[in-house]
């Protein structure tokens, strides 16, 4: 054992508290971070050779005070190249080592003369608190702090740009630890959790907007720190170098203070290290791999499970443990070695000598002799162990010959197209060959054939083409001989002098091209006249320019002032024809010029000038119905489980969604404008989230009024009339709709997206399928329109409580006056499903809950309802509707029989029941309400609904012995069993009277067999002896003796008895 004292001031004191040390790749080197806020660089071989007199090298390297307090961490990179040190100033500071010597110290300092030239090189600020600990990536890409303000700052080990602010945990954040298949980090909280984040290496010039999408979360575990105390300064914890356990400091099992094995992977802990008294600060895994027996490290092959690795242990109760993980037992315990807790751990490169610090000011290595801890294997087999991982991957490998033809093709004509746009954008006359911009006509049209044979055609040599053409004498130019008078023109001036009138430069261009890069902004067809053809027209500065209006420049700058009527027959034609090209372009004339002067245009006029326009929407024009428009609110947070919150505190909102869900949150911009014009105000942010970790965001022109969403897409409805999906990565899914008014209904179910308008249209889309389950239907309908329509004047309808879809893409509709419809997508009609008048008339009203037996099925719709998304997303059958139809009773019950708006229609019902010809009013109304039923279960495709509510019908039938609607019933069931049965007389009876009545000639219905249905009426019907003569042959037909129908008859009666 030897210790450094590295703090001494007078004879053996210690006055600072050293809080971590590091060792480079290269082993050379120790760094320490204590309270005296100097950054220590120390010789390890002085360290070794402490004890040897003849050993006269430098102790202490460098001695680095950038920092203005109390220094936690410092950490070399794996590369050796940068040092990194963090501290309670908040800042993270990273230096590198000067080839050159280093200076002088400064003037009164009484530390040592540096050794080394290390400089600091970055000073990273991201913290708002003391900053904990520090930890490279295993190929020093990123840089990765740790603090009390709860943060976990991500930087680049390139640039040092902050690439990601993770904000997953609740309290201080301690230690930081890689895996060295560079595909995990994990960090340790007060929280009592560690928390485990996937990564990929970030490039060098990587951005944080390219990162956003990286270090998502994969796993928070618990367990192990449930009980775990928050006494200790550090939770460090380390990776072992075979990637496959974390060993996770101030861990408990019970009472125990322990340190916690954590599995790769599945992320549990099954095991625990006990033996220390106190809390744990640090675990560190040994670097190197240790075999049992010594090791060729020609050909290190050892058999299957007979490596281990090595693991220290340091806390508050001042003991280094070192453990095996072959063996349950520590392999040593070292006790008294420092007078306060043990900081921080540091492995050497060879594994066999672990440094460590501790808050009384000591430093200290133990250094173990040869198979004490074991044999270490080579560094190159943790390579082929954390090859198992994807450890070390970089690029994929090229799939053949044709990959790599493949890829160069790809590279050459990215570089092409690259090259093209540049010289288009530059002006490059070059860049246009043969007609061609970058291989495309000037008619738009891709070119098919080979560029490179046009090439071969036609070549450049010094700015010109040579080819066919190039040998053709060129044209004479018709404006040289113009352009030379021009140049030897002569004027005299008023003093009598003469001079040569200047000649614009632009003038002479066409003479020779210059070889500056020009703008082609001509047509490609102009391309292949002369190149030397001289300019159409050229402006003589010898005379007034003919091109200012009449009254010369005065005229331009002040205007003229022009009569009410013009005259002069000159110009008449001219006007005359310029108003009537305006005409036929749509222009209408507001103004007529007449013999008097201009006069307003007479009505025939301008209506005949107006333009007929296509048809449009009525829509468009005016509506009878108008719903009320969502406010626009400042936060709109909705997660998968259908829960929309909207409250104006955002941390509120999020705090309040399931932790694990994804949510999809909107945060619209404030009223204020950026330019002046109200128009122009900022975009609408759009970010989806999971476990506090952004996924992807996006940016809207326009605030957003609803949302929804679920597993396979979300959609956003925004104030402008359009609606945005994306996918569950954010990617758009579709084209933005623009719809015909603002969207006050959003709802998402599945693959369907159902969206209303403030017009009162309803939209039903399949987006997976990419179609619309019908055209746009309005909602005039459910809202009276037919019975307000007939009223003089203004009246208010019932409102709409909810519209929400089933499993079937089907609408389902709650009113304000209790009332519930549906839209049959077959019939395409809307189809009322429940009524207060059922409620006021019918005996199976039930006004509490929905039928018992449906109770199970009852993963509703409306608020409040759980939404199980396993099952609620699966398109099943027996999911379709399940509780559609109680909902629908009991919001019916909610809005008309416990407010008292059904008074009067109960009394009226009341007076209708004593009555003298309403005597069978009630039965009738029930029976009703059971058909209702029975349709709507039908309609919706519940299942179990369907069943209960046919075996109910039956029984009421039963009952009042309504004969014609139980053979109906029968024969509509027994159209499916004549095919499996003999011809007889029954079958013979039966067949002729069948009907199709429920499901047509299929053999199912709503997903029953109809023979087991048919079978269940029958049972039901058969305790009726006025009604055996009609269930007796359906009997007969469906293989059922008359004695288990006389059975079933008897114990009926007796059940009755």
């Amino acid at each position: 054992m030897v210790e450094l004292h590295g703090y001494v001031s007078l004879g053996e004191k210690k006055d600072f508290e050293v809080y971590s040390c590091h060792i480079s790749a290269d082993g050379t080197r120790l760094v320490t971070a204590a309270g005296d806020s100097f950054v220590r660089i120390w010789s390890t071989e002085a360290i070794y050779r402490g004890s040897d007199p003849e050993f006269k090298g430098p102790r202490q390297l460098a001695a680095l005070n950038h920092h203005t307090g109390t220094i936690h961490a410092a950490r070399f990179s794996g590369n050796s190249r940068y040092l990194a040190s963090g501290a309670d100033d908040k800042f993270v500071c990273v230096y590198a080592l000067d080839p050159n010597p280093p200076t002088h110290t400064t003037f009164g300092s009484n530390e040592q003369p540096p050794v080394e030239n290390w400089r600091i090189f970055r000073r990273l600020i991201g913290h708002e608190n003391d900053i904990q600990d520090l930890g490279w990536s295993c190929d020093s890409s990123i840089l990765v702090s740790v603090g009390l303000d709860s943060r976990i700052v991500v930087w680049s080990g390139y640039t040092f740009e902050k690439l990601k602010t993770i904000s997953s945990h609740s309290s201080h954040v301690k230690g930081i630890t890689f895996d060295p298949a560079n595909k995990y980090f994990a960090t340790a909280s007060d929280d009592r959790t560690i928390k485990i984040f996937r990564y990929t290496s970030p490039q060098p010039n990587s951005t944080a907007q390219d990162q956003v999408e990286n270090f998502v979360q994969e796993a928070s575990i618990v367990d192990p720190f449930q009980t775990s105390p928050l006494s200790t300064y550090f939770r460090r914890c380390s990776w072992s170098p075979d990637g496959v356990h974390i060993a996770a400091a101030n861990a408990t099992n019970g009472p125990v203070s322990t340190a916690a094995i954590i599995n790769r992977g599945t992320w549990d802990s099954d095991i625990n290290l006990i033996g220390h008294e106190g809390p744990l600060e640090v675990c560190a895994f040994s670097p190197r791999i240790f075999a049992k027996t010594p090791v060729d490290p020609a050909s290190p092959q050892v058999p299957p499970g007979s490596t281990s690795t090595v693991i220290a242990c340091g806390g508050q109760d001042r003991a280094l443990s070192l453990w095996n993980t072959a063996s349950s037992k520590p392999l040593v315990v070292f006790d008294g070695l420092c007078m306060k807790s043990i900081s921080d751990l540091a492995w050497a490169p060879n594994g066999e000598s672990c440094f460590f610090t501790s808050l009384d000011g000591s430093i200290a290595v133990a250094s173990f002799g040869p198979g004490e801890l074991g044999y270490p294997m080579p560094a190159e087999y943790n390579d082929q162990s954390l090859a198992k991982y994807g450890a070390g991957r970089k690029v994929g490998v090229i799939e053949g010959p044709d990959g790599w033809v493949l890829e160069e093709l790809s590279k050459e004509d990215e570089m092409r197209n690259v090259r093209g746009r540049m010289g288009e954008l530059m002006g490059d006359p070059h860049s246009i060959v043969n007609g061609m911009t970058n291989g495309i006509h000037a008619n738009g049209k891709a070119t098919d054939s080979s560029f490179k044979s046009q090439e071969k055609d036609i070549t450049m040599t010094n700015g010109q083409v040579e080819g066919s053409d190039s040998k053709k004498p060129i044209a004479e130019d018709s404006n040289a001989a113009k352009i030379e008078r021009l140049k030897q023109k002569v004027t005299v001036t008023k003093d009598g002098k003469k001079r040569v009138a200047p000649l614009l430069v632009s003038s002479t261009a066409g003479s020779q091209e210059s070889s500056m890069p020009t703008a082609q902004l001509m047509a490609a067809t102009s391309q292949s006249k002369n190149a030397n053809e001289a300019p159409q027209s050229i402006l003589d500065l010898s005379k007034p320019y003919d091109g200012l209006p009449r009254g010369g420049l005065t005229s331009m700058l002040a205007g003229n002032r022009r009569k009410l009527a013009e005259t002069g027959s000159d110009d008449d034609s001219s006007i005359r024809q310029r108003v009537d090209s305006m005409e036929r372009q749509g222009a209408v004339p507001i103004m007529a010029n007449t013999a008097d002067g201009l006069k307003p245009a007479s009505r025939s006029v301008m209506q005949a000038t107006i333009p007929v326009t296509a048809p449009t929407h009525p829509s468009q024009h005016i509506s009878q119905i108008r719903l009320a428009t969502p406010v626009t609110r400042s936060n709109i947070v909705r997660s998968l489980d259908g829960i929309v919150r909207s409250t104006e505190n955002p941390e509120q909102d999020r705090a309040s969604v399931n932790e694990d869900s994804h949510q999809l949150e909107v945060r619209n911009p404030p009223a204020r404008s950026l330019t002046g014009r109200v128009q122009d105000r900022e975009p609408a942010r759009v970010v989806v989230s999971k476990r506090g970790q952004q996924l992807w965001q996006d940016f809207l022109p326009r605030p957003v009024l609803l949302v929804t969403g679920n597993k396979r897409f979300w959609a956003a409805a925004c104030d402008d009339g359009t609606l945005v999906t994306w996918t569950p990565a954010g990617r758009r899914l579709f084209n933005t709709f623009l719809l015909e008014a603002q969207c006050v209904m959003l709802d998402s179910r599945g693959s369907w997206l159902l969206a209303i308008t403030a017009v009162g249209l309803c939209y039903v889309w399949n987006m997976d399928k990419c179609t619309a389950a019908h055209p746009p239907i309005s909602v005039a309908p459910i809202l009276d329109a037919a019975a307000i329509s007939q009223q003089p004047h203004l009246t208010g309808g019932p409102g709409i409580i909810f519209a929400r879809l089933n499993s079937e893409g089907r609408i389902i509709v709650g009113m304000s006056n209790g009332d519930g419809f549906t839209y049959s997508t077959q019939m395409q009609v809307w189809q009322r499903l429940s009524e207060q008048w059922w409620a006021v008339g019918s005996q199976y009203w039930n006004t509490s809950v929905s039928e018992p037996g449906l109770a199970q099925n009852s993963r509703i719709l409306g608020k409040g309802a759980s939404h199980d998304d396993d099952k609620n997303e699966t398109v099943r059958l027996e999911n379709l509707s399940g509780g559609i139809i109680p909902y629908l009773e009991r919001n019916t019950t909610s809005h008309t029989l416990l407010p008292g708006k059904a008074y009067f229609l109960q009394r009226l019902v009341r007076a209708l029941l004593s009555a003298e010809g309403y005597e069978g009013f009630e039965a009738g109304v029930s029976v009703a309400h059971l058909e209702n039923r029975l349709a709507a279960a039908l309609t919706l495709g519940a299942k179990d609904e369907f069943k209960t509510y046919l075996n109910m019908y039956a029984k009421r039938l039963g009952n009042e012995g309504a004969r014609l609607k139980i053979e109906e019933l029968l024969r509509s069931l027994i159209t499916s069993v004549f095919d499996n049965q003999s011809t007889s007389n029954d079958v013979s009876l039966l067949r002729d009277s069948s009907n199709s009545y429920l499901g047509g000639t299929t053999n199912e219905l709503c997903g029953w067999k109809k023979e087991a249905l048919l079978k269940d009426v029958v049972l039901i019907l058969g305790k009726y002896r006025d009604l055996q003569r009609i269930i007796l042959p359906y009997g007969r037909v469906l293989g059922m003796t008359d004695a288990e129908v006389q059975a079933a008859v008897e114990g009926d009666e007796v059940m009755n008895e």
